[in-house]
């Protein structure tokens, strides 16, 4: 069973390793253990004793309890803060019972006087050897219960000193950046405050003793799945504890639990691995690419119109785009920004959703069908939680954005956040978006995001108007959630200026992120690496555009193809010869891409930490097959040889490389420096076969 118990306490075990947590001699539910798994129940230590320093450090503060509330004199981060309808700031959490049903394990917490009911929720994912673990909360009594801390869990790391701590972070046009720091003592905090995920930093932590790399070494890692405003507190207290707290972010939040209600604190899922990065994040990969809403479905290659014509978009213009697309080989055609009513430039237009009759006087079904006649799908760009103060739904409904009374509205790009919190909002755009889901054959829909919030009020609201962080992004899910159920073969993708919002919780409906609007190709390697940290490289859409033309065409492909390809260059710029070889490269990545959308990915040289040469590779579920992307961007001559080592084969099997000689095993492969003769700015693929004998 991946759940059972053991003295005084429950062990939850993966494939390969193991959690375990109990109460302990004082009553208190307390972390044993998070590591290999073990062989017998007994080898899992106790829970550690109550421990005396001083009167300023009292045993509740030494105690590295499993979800520690507010109360007495911890001086700890907590996990939970309450304030009772008496004014009682003060939470004293009590084990009541426990539940366990397969691969779940519920352990019930009250408090000791006040009618509030903690939940903590566990589940194991075996397989992946991954944990998960929420939060519900209960008021069992007849007044309300103000929530203002609800964090998802508190992952304790062994006892010892020197972890380090790796993060991402980032800004629009340059996420996802790869910070590797030392924890100290103190608090460090990583958070968004912008009702998205955003751009600055995501929800994703690795821990390391300090020496772990790609192939090597201890990492406890994990994620929280949510879009909105979200918080990690990793803590190292002075007697060498630490601990990293993830969950909501509690700036500005407060929920009033009613008499009766509940209320569910996002999952975390945490991991851990014995030999580094890589494959935490190739645990992370096989997890997502399980439960995304198509599951781990080939994507298609993608053209996008947007750099070809902005605002410009008729029936015509979209149409000319569309041939020459067909013509090298695209099977999914986007129109973007632009064709809906009113929308002639970005002051203009959302929150209006139909077809522009200018634009469009037949509606979309033409240049729908002329797409379909060319052998292509047809996808829609669409921002949704948005509105001009030009429009006609903000004319109508001025009382519909975010916003304090009494206040300027701040505007971003023209334009306010509709305020999804509230279900009138939400109705509409269903009713509207589910109209032209359902008038058009429409297969992909790119759902973008291009602001955050500012004076986040809801002045009509009669409860407690900081709810509206929480409320908004169940808005979200619901819009989101109720048009892909009535349209179950639609392909969404989550865009948010790039990628600024890009997460677990998303990805519960979206098959695809757009990770950055910088599509250059040597800063996209580095943006590429990041993202992989974290996510697979079927959510990555990645286009060869025009930027950075200085680049080769064909180290723009061999970039773009390490992701879900797609292309955003404006065609009719294009000549014959450019055109050729899009073709040939959209061949070649339709042959490969099972390997690299549902394969395994091993960074051989960052892109971050490289001195200018990056490699990766990607290798078939069946270890046959695999792919190598190699890219030289700058190396002052003279330069040391770049040359890699392969991974992920079979030992024992024997494969031939792409440009040498002979077949070897794969252990003779992952151990022989391969010599990779770039010049700077250039690329090369190379396909490695397994074959017979």
């Amino acid at each position: 069973m991946p759940v059972h118990t053991i003295p005084d306490g429950w062990v939850l075990e993966t494939a390969h390793t193991a959690y375990a947590f109990g109460l302990n001699p004082a009553g208190l539910l307390t972390h044993r253990y998070w590591g290999v798994r073990l062989p017998y129940p007994d080898d899992y230590p106790p829970a550690p004793a109550p421990m005396n320093w001083a009167s300023f450090n009292n045993p509740s503060h030494l105690t590295p309890e499993e979800y520690p509330g507010t109360n007495d004199i911890k001086f700890v981060e907590p996990c939970l803060k309450v304030t009772f309808a008496d004014g009682t700031r003060d939470t004293v959490l009590r084990f009541d019972s426990a539940e366990i049903d397969g691969e779940n394990l519920r352990i019930h917490l009250r408090d000791a006087f006040y009618p509030l009911n903690v939940t903590l929720h566990y589940r194991v994912h075996a397989e992946r050897d991954l944990i998960e673990r929420y939060a519900v909360f209960v008021n069992t009594g007849d007044q309300p219960i103000t929530i203002e801390r609800a964090f998802s869990a508190q992952w304790h790391l062994p006892i010892g000193d020197h972890y380090r701590l790796s993060h991402l972070s980032g800004r629009w046009f340059d996420e996802f950046n790869i910070q590797r720091e030392p924890l100290v003592q103190g608090v460090k905090v990583l958070e968004s405050r912008r009702i998205t995920t955003g751009h600055h930093h995501a929800p994703f932590f690795a821990v390391d003793r300090g020496h772990a790399d790609e192939e090597s070494g201890e990492v406890w890692f994990g994620t929280l799945v949510w879009s909105g405003n979200w918080k990690i507190a990793a803590e190292v207290t002075d007697f060498a504890s630490t601990r990293i707290n993830i969950g909501l972010n509690d700036w500005d939040f407060a929920w009033r639990l009613n008499p009766g209600e509940s209320f569910t604190a996002p999952a975390s899922l945490a991991g851990y691995v014995q030999n580094g990065f890589g494959a935490a994040s190739r645990t992370l990969h096989d997890y997502v690419r399980e439960r995304l809403p198509h599951g781990d479905a080939l994507h298609k290659v993608l053209y996008n119109s947007w750099e070809a014509t902005f605002f410009d978009v008729d029936v015509n213009s979209q149409t000319k785009f569309a041939e020459i697309a067909a013509g090298l080989g695209v099977e999914l055609f986007v129109m973007d920004d632009g064709w809906f009513h009113g929308r002639d430039h970005d002051r203009a237009g959302l929150g209006d959703w139909w077809p522009d009759a200018k634009k469009f006087p037949n509606g979309l079904s033409p240049l729908v069908k002329r797409v379909n006649e060319l052998g292509m799908d047809f996808g829609l760009w669409v921002e949704p939680e948005m509105v001009n103060p030009d429009s006609d739904l903000y004319r109508q409904h001025p009382d519909w954005v975010i916003h304090f009374a009494n206040r300027e509205r701040t505007e971003g790009r023209n334009q306010l956040i509709l305020n999804l919190a509230r279900a009138d909002v939400q109705d509409y755009l269903i009713d509207h978006l589910d109209t032209i889901l359902s008038e058009n054959n429409i297969a992909f829909i790119k759902w973008d995001m291009n602001r955050n919030v500012s004076e986040p009020g809801w002045p009509s609201y009669e409860g407690e108007q900081r709810e509206i962080w929480v409320r908004y992004v169940e808005g979200v899910y619901r819009v989101w959630g109720t048009l892909a159920a009535r349209h179950p073969k639609v392909i969404w993708q989550s865009c948010s200026g790039g990628g600024g919002r890009a997460d677990y919780g998303i990805l519960r409906l979206a098959d695809q992120i757009w990770i950055s609007d910088n599509t250059g190709g040597t800063a996209r390697l580095g943006i590429q690496e990041g993202f992989s940290q974290l996510f697979p490289a079927n959510t990555m859409e990645a286009w060869v555009t025009d930027m950075e033309k200085h680049l080769s065409l064909t180290f723009r492909f061999h970039v773009s193809m390490c992701g879900s390809l797609g292309i955003g260059a404006n065609l009719t710029h294009w000549n014959e010869r450019e055109r050729n070889e899009a073709r040939r490269w959209i061949a070649v990545y339709k042959e490969i891409r099972p390997i690299i959308q549902q394969g395994d990915q091993y960074r051989l040289h960052s892109a971050q930490f490289g001195e200018g040469r990056t490699a990766v590779q990607y290798v078939s579920k069946d270890q046959r097959e695999s792919v190598l992307f190699a890219f030289r961007t700058h190396v002052p001559d003279p330069a040391q040889p770049f040359t890699v080592r392969l991974r992920g084969l079979n030992p024992q099997a024997r494969y031939t490389v792409e440009g040498f000689d002979g077949a070897r095993s794969g252990l003779a492969w992952m151990n022989t420096d391969l010599l990779m003769p770039l010049l700077n700015f250039d690329s090369t693929l190379r396909r490695i076969r397994q074959v017979e004998g």
